[in-house]
């Protein structure tokens, strides 16, 4: 049984070197600023008069947020610079690897999640929305482009196949 190749349109690729991107980036980028400012500001004040349990949970969330923007930081500034021709595709994916865009989870039913700054809650939920579409992005450009299906199989039958599994709940 022979293989082809098929080959599928990568919306992906085209919006990492788009308007769609430049946004992308000037959210993330701002948002790194907005979340820097306040922990140095208000939030460092806020977490002072905060109940016991509270302040160790906001230290914990603190760490976490900061952890999350600088590796979302870190994949905007390595896909700005392949979309720049600053660095080839394969220098981006070596230091790409270096880079974790999950595991940041944030449990809101911890105890103390309450008492948090609302100020704050709202810098880590937004960091959370913008992790993902983030995640979702580096997924699409850097997975293969291509799918070997065989020359037996319908290739109409396998994109809606791949349609599928990509929107079926798990």
């Amino acid at each position: 049984m022979s293989e082809q190749v098929l080959n599928t349109v990568s919306f992906a690729g085209r919006a990492a070197n788009s308007s769609q991107f430049k946004a992308l980036y000037s959210e993330g980028m701002a948002l790194v600023e907005e979340t820097a400012a306040y922990l140095d500001g208000p939030g460092r004040a806020a977490s002072k008069v905060l109940p016991r349990l509270a302040t160790v949970l906001y230290a914990a969330e603190s760490m976490r947020l900061t952890t999350r923007l600088m590796q979302m930081a870190s994949w905007l500034l390595l896909q700005r610079a392949v979309n720049n021709g600053e660095m080839s595709r394969d220098q981006v994916v070596v230091e790409k690897s270096k880079v974790r865009l999950d595991g940041f989870n944030v449990d809101r039913m911890a105890p103390g999640w309450g008492d948090l700054p609302e100020a704050f809650r709202d810098l880590v939920e937004r960091s959370l929305r913008l992790q993902n579409r983030v995640a979702l992005l580096d997924r699409e450009i850097y997975r293969p482009n291509e799918t070997i299906v065989p020359d037996n199989e319908n290739s109409v039958r396998a994109q809606l196949d791949l349609l599928r599994t990509a929107f079926s709940p798990s």
